[in-house]
């Protein structure tokens, strides 16, 4: 599986560093633009000031558990009450998990495993964008 690129503006909402600048380094090596957050609440306050800026997000990463924090489930409620047309993707290692297994119930567009596969993570990005 190849690595694909592409462009639009992401952000990425996982509560470890670690994972925020590995996403934010691959994605905007591939040609995104690329931001990231901790948690749902930041997420939100990110995603708003964008839209009132005019420079909306094209998709949104998140992580499903925040230990903590709002994670992805609650937050991808939350965003699709400010932008109906809001693309999420939810990444989990708990592949098990209800969220994960019926994703577009809860609204998101796609889903992604943890530990990531980066070209597998490229190839759902540039999916959910085009």
């Amino acid at each position: 599986m190849d690595m694909v690129g592409g462009s639009g503006r992401i952000l990425v909402m996982d509560d470890e560093e670690v994972i925020r600048e590995v996403c934010v380094e691959l994605l905007t090596g591939l040609g995104y633009e690329v931001e990231s957050v901790v948690d749902g609440q930041a997420m939100l306050e990110s995603y708003q000031t964008a839209l009132q800026q005019e420079m909306p997000y094209d998709l949104v990463i998140m992580d499903l558990t925040i230990p903590g924090g709002m994670g992805g489930k609650d937050a991808m409620a939350s965003l699709l009450e400010i932008d109906p047309e809001a693309r999420g993707v939810v990444c989990s290692g708990y592949s098990n998990d209800p969220v994960m297994a019926d994703f577009k119930a809860y609204g998101f567009k796609a889903n992604c495993s943890k530990p990531f596969q980066f070209a597998a993570l490229s190839q759902v990005v540039k999916r959910v964008i085009s």
